[in-house]
């Protein structure tokens, strides 16, 4: 019985696995949750700026591109957009901080319109919780004044 495993080899495998199987249920079972899946992101909600540096990535690599059109690799422009912005002085940055800023701007007044329009949304939706609740109310109130009713179809 060459390569066949002997019955106390099986049972070893077979203890180890068991052992496997009930650490890893206990520790499940042991356990809450810690983590959660992530929240979905509103697609209504505006983007974030770019930095200055990705701004003026934006205008290098049209240029870097038309320089070096054999070039494929991604990073070899970013790591030629790092070194160009690195020894770029400040009054050079100056446009792209400039732009960065404007587009800062932008997106504060827009979250700012987003953040409004979703506290709005909740409160609509409080407002309707509401309104179902007065609507009974009224129900309530009509069913046990029928002869109100009744009068103003005899009017017509």
């Amino acid at each position: 019985m060459k390569g066949a495993k002997s019955k106390s080899e099986s049972k070893r495998a077979d203890a180890k696995l068991s052992v496997n199987k009930k650490g890893s249920a206990s520790t499940k079972a042991g356990k809450a949750p810690t983590k959660k899946g992530k929240a979905t992101k509103d697609p209504n909600k505006p983007k974030r700026p770019a930095s200055a540096f990705f701004v003026f990535m934006e205008e290098f690599r049209k240029q870097f591109n038309k320089d070096h059109p054999d070039n494929k690799s991604v990073s070899a422009v970013g790591k030629a957009a790092g070194a160009k912005w690195k020894s770029m002085s400040d009054a050079e940055k100056a446009p792209f901080v400039a732009k960065a800023e404007k587009r800062k701007v932008d997106y504060e007044k827009n979250m700012k319109a987003y953040n409004k329009k979703q506290a709005e949304g909740a409160n609509a939706a409080e407002d309707e919780v509401e309104s179902e609740k007065s609507m009974s109310e009224v129900n309530d109130e009509d069913e046990g004044d029928e002869d109100g009713s009744d009068e103003e179809d005899d009017d017509e």
